[in-house]
């Protein structure tokens, strides 16, 4: 159901509103985007902190030429990124940290830590990049994503060492504990399988 509103020209459909984004809204929309969203997220949020406009045609004329140099401007970010992220594609972050006898960190790591242990080796990574479900708190090597944009990622290796200790001894202590892991791992998979 189509209705306009009485005191504006925004059309508001059954549970959302259509706006015209005056900047862009992560996971929204772009600068320019005719975008439907619901209508207390739109007059509660979007509206009033200036992000986006009731999408009339005076306001999507008014916004036209701020839509294209935005689009370059994005365009040459990504770009640039691309570049970033092939980069840092398999690098190795190693920090140190306090550690129990048991490879237990006493605190833990951090995007903040990876983030600038990437950065002093030269790479372009901002701390917001980086994406943990949970900060690191073993010893150990990791898998982390890093997240530059929504379909443009990489994955590095941060290995955590307990100060004092040497890198060298963590990964080979890994390397030996791999094949008893693998064959946890055959063992579960037969027990389901009846086996």
């Amino acid at each position: 159901m189509v209705r306009k509103r009485k005191n504006s020209d925004a059309v508001r459909i059954s549970n959302g509103m259509k706006v015209l984004l005056c900047q862009d809204v992560k996971r929204v929309g772009w600068v320019g985007d005719i975008v439907e969203v619901s209508t207390g997220y739109a007059r509660n949020y979007l509206l009033p902190q200036g992000l986006a406009k009731p999408a009339t045609e005076a306001n999507i004329r008014a916004i036209a030429k701020e839509k294209g140099r935005r689009a370059k401007g994005r365009k040459v970010e990504v770009e640039r990124l691309e570049k970033v992220a092939a980069a840092v594609e398999g690098a190795e972050a190693v920090l140190a940290a306090k550690a129990n006898e048991q490879g237990v960190l006493f605190g833990s790591v951090g995007a903040s830590e990876i983030a600038g242990n990437l950065r002093e080796q030269g790479f372009e990574v901002a701390d917001e990049y980086v994406d943990l479900t949970e900060n690191i708190k073993h010893v150990g090597t990791h898998s982390v994503k890093l997240e530059f944009a929504d379909d443009l990622t990489a994955v590095v290796s941060v290995v955590v060492v307990p100060e004092g200790g040497d890198i060298e001894a963590i990964k080979a202590a890994e390397g030996q504990e791999a094949p008893a892991e693998e064959k946890t791992e055959q063992e579960e998979k037969r027990q389901e399988q009846g086996e």
